[in-house]
């Protein structure tokens, strides 16, 4: 990985962890309120490459879903490969902080690294 690609997964960690367990959970929920077209509307001709089914745009829809779930969690697991490479303890606790999305300044403010340069509270 590259160093612009592990920055960008440290500041879209927290919120692609977050995401991914709302995209979860709201796939639980199979699309109440879909119904399928009934009397006249079923056998007017449809266009050609579209679908007036309510219920296949809602798989077709949760399939997108499905897909990008499957995308964060690829980035995650292969950022979490890494982990295992940070010794210092110090490290270890910024990265903590950062995955956790906290901001450089709070993390900063945290590890007492502003102090005496004009950036207390």
């Amino acid at each position: 990985m590259k160093r612009e690609e592990i920055e960008r997964i440290l500041k879209d960690y927290h919120w692609m962890i977050n995401s991914i367990k709302i995209m979860r959970e709201s796939l639980k929920d199979p699309g109440e309120g879909l119904t399928a077209q009934y009397g006249v509307e079923s056998a007017m001709p449809k266009p050609k490459g579209t679908t007036s089914d309510p219920v296949y745009k809602e798989v077709v829809r949760r399939g997108k879903r499905v897909k990008k779930i499957r995308e964060f969690e690829e980035k995650i697991l292969e950022f979490q490969g890494l982990f295992h490479k940070v010794h210092d303890e110090r490290e270890c606790e910024v990265l903590y902080w950062l995955l956790e999305g906290k901001s450089y300044r709070w993390i900063g403010y945290h590890m007492g690294w502003y102090k005496g340069y004009g950036f207390e509270k």
